[in-house]
Protein backbone atom coordinates (compact mmCIF):
# COMPACT_ATOMS: atom_id res chain seq x y z
CA UNK A 1 0.00 0.00 0.00
CA UNK A 2 1.36 3.53 -1.24
CA UNK A 3 1.76 6.17 1.78
CA UNK A 4 -1.51 8.73 1.82
CA UNK A 5 0.74 11.92 2.77
CA UNK A 6 0.16 15.27 3.23
CA UNK A 7 3.76 16.39 3.64
CA UNK A 8 7.48 14.81 2.79
CA UNK A 9 7.93 11.69 4.62
CA UNK A 10 11.85 11.33 5.60
CA UNK A 11 12.79 7.42 6.41
CA UNK A 12 16.19 7.89 7.83
CA UNK A 13 18.58 6.20 9.72
CA UNK A 14 22.04 6.59 11.05
CA UNK A 15 25.39 4.55 12.32
CA UNK A 16 27.11 5.72 14.73
CA UNK A 17 30.39 5.64 17.41
CA UNK A 18 27.97 3.97 19.90
CA UNK A 19 24.63 4.12 21.65
CA UNK A 20 25.35 7.45 24.52
CA UNK A 21 22.98 10.11 22.43
CA UNK A 22 24.93 12.83 24.63
CA UNK A 23 28.33 11.92 23.73
CA UNK A 24 28.53 9.28 20.78
CA UNK A 25 28.36 10.78 16.92
CA UNK A 26 26.97 9.86 13.26
CA UNK A 27 29.08 8.38 10.74
CA UNK A 28 26.74 7.73 8.37
CA UNK A 29 22.78 8.77 7.47
CA UNK A 30 21.03 7.74 4.91
CA UNK A 31 17.70 9.06 3.85
CA UNK A 32 14.56 8.18 1.61
CA UNK A 33 12.55 11.51 1.32
CA UNK A 34 9.14 10.35 0.12
CA UNK A 35 6.66 13.04 -1.66
CA UNK A 36 2.94 13.51 -1.15
CA UNK A 37 2.79 12.55 -5.18
CA UNK A 38 4.86 9.25 -4.30
CA UNK A 39 8.61 10.52 -5.80
CA UNK A 40 11.54 9.89 -3.62
CA UNK A 41 15.23 11.12 -3.72
CA UNK A 42 17.59 9.10 -1.55
CA UNK A 43 21.37 9.88 -0.21
CA UNK A 44 23.67 8.54 2.16
CA UNK A 45 25.86 10.60 3.69
CA UNK A 46 29.53 9.72 5.36
CA UNK A 47 30.29 11.66 8.69
CA UNK A 48 33.89 12.25 10.20
CA UNK A 49 32.87 11.97 13.74
CA UNK A 50 36.10 13.74 14.88
CA UNK A 51 37.70 11.05 17.41
CA UNK A 52 38.22 7.39 16.63
CA UNK A 53 35.18 4.99 16.20
CA UNK A 54 35.58 2.06 18.78
CA UNK A 55 36.26 -1.23 17.23
CA UNK A 56 33.05 -2.85 18.86
CA UNK A 57 30.74 -0.50 16.79
CA UNK A 58 32.67 -1.20 13.19
CA UNK A 59 32.23 -4.69 14.36
CA UNK A 60 28.88 -3.88 14.07
CA UNK A 61 28.34 -1.51 11.35
CA UNK A 62 31.29 -2.34 9.23
CA UNK A 63 32.61 1.15 9.39
CA UNK A 64 36.00 1.85 10.06
CA UNK A 65 38.27 5.11 10.55
CA UNK A 66 39.53 4.71 7.20
CA UNK A 67 36.13 4.92 5.53
CA UNK A 68 35.33 8.23 7.37
CA UNK A 69 38.60 10.06 6.56
CA UNK A 70 38.15 12.77 4.56
CA UNK A 71 34.33 12.83 5.00
CA UNK A 72 32.86 15.98 6.05
CA UNK A 73 31.96 16.38 10.09
CA UNK A 74 28.18 17.13 10.95
CA UNK A 75 28.63 20.76 11.32
CA UNK A 76 29.79 20.69 7.70
CA UNK A 77 26.70 19.47 6.60
CA UNK A 78 24.27 20.35 9.01
CA UNK A 79 22.81 23.52 6.87
CA UNK A 80 22.33 21.02 4.26
CA UNK A 81 20.53 18.40 6.22
CA UNK A 82 18.48 21.14 7.72
CA UNK A 83 16.90 21.79 4.50
CA UNK A 84 16.33 18.48 3.92
CA UNK A 85 14.53 17.51 7.18
CA UNK A 86 12.56 21.04 6.72
CA UNK A 87 8.80 21.23 6.54
CA UNK A 88 9.09 17.01 6.79
CA UNK A 89 7.51 14.51 9.29
CA UNK A 90 9.88 11.75 10.13
CA UNK A 91 10.10 7.65 10.31
CA UNK A 92 12.19 4.88 11.21
CA UNK A 93 12.96 1.96 13.13
CA UNK A 94 13.71 2.66 16.94
CA UNK A 95 13.86 6.30 15.97
CA UNK A 96 12.10 7.59 18.44
CA UNK A 97 14.11 6.36 21.04
CA UNK A 98 17.40 6.55 19.50
CA UNK A 99 17.87 7.91 15.99
CA UNK A 100 16.02 11.37 16.14
CA UNK A 101 17.71 12.47 19.77
CA UNK A 102 20.95 11.48 18.56
CA UNK A 103 19.93 13.83 15.50
CA UNK A 104 18.77 16.61 17.28
CA UNK A 105 21.77 16.37 19.49
CA UNK A 106 24.23 16.66 16.30
CA UNK A 107 22.27 19.73 15.02
CA UNK A 108 22.36 21.41 18.52
CA UNK A 109 26.12 20.91 18.69
CA UNK A 110 26.71 22.34 15.45
CA UNK A 111 24.81 25.19 16.20
CA UNK A 112 21.40 24.58 14.23
CA UNK A 113 18.17 24.90 16.33
CA UNK A 114 16.15 22.71 13.85
CA UNK A 115 12.31 23.03 15.09
CA UNK A 116 10.78 19.36 14.72
CA UNK A 117 8.10 20.56 17.43
CA UNK A 118 5.48 20.32 14.44
CA UNK A 119 6.53 16.94 12.79
CA UNK A 120 5.28 13.59 12.79
CA UNK A 121 7.05 10.78 13.65
CA UNK A 122 6.58 7.28 13.11
CA UNK A 123 8.68 4.63 14.23
CA UNK A 124 8.09 1.53 12.15
CA UNK A 125 10.07 -0.67 15.30
CA UNK A 126 6.96 0.62 17.30
CA UNK A 127 4.30 -0.51 15.19
CA UNK A 128 5.99 -3.97 14.42
CA UNK A 129 6.65 -4.41 18.27
CA UNK A 130 3.19 -3.99 18.73
CA UNK A 131 1.97 -6.51 16.60
CA UNK A 132 4.98 -8.81 16.28
CA UNK A 133 7.56 -8.15 18.87
CA UNK A 134 10.17 -9.52 16.06
CA UNK A 135 13.49 -7.58 14.93
CA UNK A 136 14.10 -5.18 11.68
CA UNK A 137 15.47 -8.34 9.60
CA UNK A 138 12.70 -10.42 10.78
CA UNK A 139 10.24 -7.69 10.00
CA UNK A 140 11.27 -7.03 6.26
CA UNK A 141 11.25 -11.23 6.57
CA UNK A 142 7.72 -11.18 7.27
CA UNK A 143 6.55 -8.55 5.97
CA UNK A 144 7.96 -8.27 2.43
CA UNK A 145 9.06 -11.77 2.04
CA UNK A 146 12.66 -10.46 1.55
CA UNK A 147 15.84 -11.14 3.34
CA UNK A 148 17.81 -8.33 4.43
CA UNK A 149 21.16 -8.44 3.37
CA UNK A 150 23.50 -5.81 4.36
CA UNK A 151 22.06 -5.28 7.84
CA UNK A 152 23.43 -2.64 9.89
CA UNK A 153 24.08 -0.56 6.99
CA UNK A 154 22.27 2.86 7.09
CA UNK A 155 21.84 2.53 3.22
CA UNK A 156 19.90 -0.87 3.68
CA UNK A 157 18.17 -0.43 6.63
CA UNK A 158 16.56 2.30 5.73
CA UNK A 159 15.26 0.94 2.36
CA UNK A 160 14.06 -1.94 4.43
CA UNK A 161 12.31 0.64 6.97
CA UNK A 162 10.25 2.30 4.14
CA UNK A 163 9.54 -1.13 2.56
CA UNK A 164 7.87 -2.48 5.94
CA UNK A 165 5.78 0.39 6.60
CA UNK A 166 4.05 0.25 3.17
CA UNK A 167 3.95 -3.44 3.96
CA UNK A 168 2.24 -3.32 7.19
CA UNK A 169 -0.62 -1.35 5.88
CA UNK A 170 -1.39 -3.84 3.80
CA UNK A 171 -1.09 -6.62 6.58
CA UNK A 172 -3.15 -4.62 9.38
CA UNK A 173 -6.10 -3.16 8.21
CA UNK A 174 -6.91 -1.42 11.62
CA UNK A 175 -3.86 0.75 10.51
CA UNK A 176 -4.89 3.77 8.98
CA UNK A 177 -2.47 5.12 5.99
CA UNK A 178 -2.65 9.09 7.79
CA UNK A 179 0.76 10.13 9.27
CA UNK A 180 -0.84 11.09 12.17
CA UNK A 181 -2.57 8.08 13.19
CA UNK A 182 0.95 6.13 12.24
CA UNK A 183 3.01 8.97 14.51
CA UNK A 184 0.18 9.06 17.28
CA UNK A 185 0.16 4.62 17.15
CA UNK A 186 4.06 3.83 17.34
CA UNK A 187 4.76 6.36 20.56
CA UNK A 188 4.95 5.46 23.69
CA UNK A 189 5.06 8.08 25.44
CA UNK A 190 4.67 11.68 25.03
CA UNK A 191 7.73 12.95 25.26
CA UNK A 192 8.76 16.72 25.77
CA UNK A 193 12.23 15.70 25.06
CA UNK A 194 13.37 13.84 22.54
CA UNK A 195 15.34 11.43 24.72
CA UNK A 196 12.11 10.87 26.85
CA UNK A 197 13.97 11.86 29.53
CA UNK A 198 11.10 14.09 30.57
CA UNK A 199 7.39 13.24 29.45
CA UNK A 200 3.85 14.71 29.75
CA UNK A 201 1.27 12.90 32.58
CA UNK A 202 -2.37 12.14 32.01
CA UNK A 203 -2.58 15.73 33.00
CA UNK A 204 -0.60 17.14 30.22
CA UNK A 205 1.94 18.11 32.84
CA UNK A 206 5.73 17.39 32.00
CA UNK A 207 6.86 14.61 34.52
CA UNK A 208 10.52 13.23 35.18
CA UNK A 209 10.78 9.63 33.50
CA UNK A 210 13.68 8.85 35.51
CA UNK A 211 15.70 8.91 38.75
CA UNK A 212 14.51 9.56 42.24
CA UNK A 213 11.87 11.69 41.15
CA UNK A 214 10.83 9.35 38.08
CA UNK A 215 6.68 10.30 37.77
CA UNK A 216 6.95 13.97 40.03
CA UNK A 217 6.01 17.10 38.51
CA UNK A 218 9.31 18.59 36.90
CA UNK A 219 8.53 22.30 38.00
CA UNK A 220 7.72 21.09 41.79
CA UNK A 221 10.95 19.28 41.80
CA UNK A 222 12.79 22.19 40.59
CA UNK A 223 11.07 24.55 43.26
CA UNK A 224 11.50 21.94 45.75
CA UNK A 225 15.55 20.49 44.99
CA UNK A 226 17.57 23.56 43.59
CA UNK A 227 20.24 21.44 43.62
CA UNK A 228 18.61 18.97 41.08
CA UNK A 229 18.88 21.14 38.26
CA UNK A 230 22.21 21.61 38.77
CA UNK A 231 22.96 18.15 38.76
CA UNK A 232 21.23 17.47 35.77
CA UNK A 233 23.09 20.86 34.02
CA UNK A 234 26.57 19.11 34.97
CA UNK A 235 25.37 15.55 34.31
CA UNK A 236 25.70 13.06 31.16
CA UNK A 237 22.03 14.53 29.58
CA UNK A 238 21.78 15.23 25.94
CA UNK A 239 21.73 18.91 25.58
CA UNK A 240 17.86 18.66 23.97
CA UNK A 241 17.05 17.26 27.50
CA UNK A 242 18.88 20.27 29.34
CA UNK A 243 17.32 22.79 26.86
CA UNK A 244 14.02 21.31 27.77
CA UNK A 245 14.40 21.60 31.65
CA UNK A 246 15.63 25.19 31.95
CA UNK A 247 12.74 26.51 29.78
CA UNK A 248 10.33 24.91 32.49
CA UNK A 249 12.68 26.22 35.59
CA UNK A 250 12.76 29.42 33.73
CA UNK A 251 8.92 29.43 33.00
CA UNK A 252 8.15 28.80 36.82
CA UNK A 253 10.04 32.10 37.51
CA UNK A 254 7.92 33.64 35.31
Amino acid sequence: MELNLKNPLIFFDVETTGLNVSKDKIIELSYIKVYPNGTEESKTIRINPGFPIPPESSAIHHITDEDVKGCPTFKQVARTLENVFEGCDIAGFNSNRFDIPILVEEFLNAGVSINFSKRKFIDVQTIFHKMEQRTLAAAYRFYCHKELDDAHSACADTRATYEVLKAQLDVYPSLVNDVEFLSKFSSQTRNVDFAGRIVYNDNNVEVFNFGKYKGQAVEDVLKKDAGYYGWIMQGDFPQNTKNVITAIKLRGKA
